[in-house]
């Protein structure tokens, strides 16, 4: 089987690992910078060129896309598509779930848990605002954030309303969140693969950080997800129909709350967390839906 990685960056641990265990299993991996390729369009006959050759003979595809590139790499995606060929992620869910409020507006009406959410395109009345969530503090969120980057604590009103001052002076789309004071700077990373839960990990924060992301000193162990949590990590899954997700979640005294779903997520953290073989778990889904 002809596999193909679309990555723009051959190095990372995560297209590392996806093309060693490709090879395990006796594909054929490639790995594709999606932004040098050409779509083709043609009736009854949608292809892509790539530097020297065209692409009519890949069996499947892993989009491995950056959230800079999601307009291109997700048309690429689409092209993939088109030509018949499987992907682990098809184009509109990595589009849906790249945008933080279409997903948690899809999410809320399927029922899930999350933080008490409230998106404004910016409101004077920023007590208002806040009494919507519960109050101070609040986390205020950048809509195409990603990694940690472009969210913010506000502790008290006057520190939120110079928050939502200064991204509305750039003009950047934000949501304002409840704050889970209970969760203590942790978070729960679910990764799914074909609609099961394969592996799951606890990240918590550094000291005096709220965000528990890994790219921000945060550590990770291995936990054993309760009935509920593993319930809303498959129906989060489900819904923003992403057969291979990362779902996070925070733990709260009401039960799991979702925060995102991640339809390109990292394996370095949770492989290491869990010492499982997560890469092999999306080579063999690939297997199940192409052979």
């Amino acid at each position: 089987m002809n596999i193909v990685i679309l990555s723009r960056n051959p190095e990372l641990y995560s297209t590392q690992r996806l093309v060693d265990e490709g090879k395990k299993r006796g594909h054929a991996v490639e790995i594709i910078d999606p932004l040098k390729c050409d779509i083709i369009i043609e009736k009854e006959k949608p292809t892509i060129y790539y530097k020297d050759r065209y692409l009519d003979y890949v069996d499947a595809v892993i989009p491995r896309i950056g959230a800079s590139i999601t307009f291109y790499g997700c048309a690429v995606v689409r092209q993939f598509e088109e030509m018949g060929i499987f992907t682990i992620a098809p184009s509109d869910a990595i589009t849906r779930s790249r945008d933080k409020l279409r997903s948690l507006q899809r999410l809320s009406k399927a029922g899930i848990g999350m933080p008490k959410t409230v998106f404004t395109n910016y409101s004077r009345d920023v007590e208002e605002v806040i009494n919507y969530v519960g109050g101070t503090p609040v986390i205020i969120k950048l809509l195409e954030g990603t990694q940690g980057l472009g969210v913010v604590l506000a502790e008290t009103k006057n520190a939120a309303e110079s928050v939502l001052e200064a991204f509305n002076g750039l003009q950047a789309r934000v949501i304002v969140q409840e704050f889970i004071k209970e969760a203590k700077g942790a978070d729960l990373r679910a990764l799914v693969v074909d609609g099961q839960v394969v592996g799951a990990m606890k990240r918590q924060g550094k000291e005096g950080e709220f965000r528990s992301n890994l790219h921000r000193g945060g550590s990770a162990n291995i936990i054993k997800l309760d009935e509920d949590e593993l319930k809303l990590a498959m129906k989060a899954a489900k819904v923003l129909k992403l057969p291979v997700c990362g779902v996070d979640m925070l733990q709260s005294s009401r039960g799991p709350l979702l925060l995102e779903v991640n339809s390109t997520p990292g394996l370095e953290g949770i492989e290491g967390a869990t010492q499982k073989n997560i890469a092999k778990a999306i080579i063999t889904f690939i297997e199940r839906n192409t052979i």
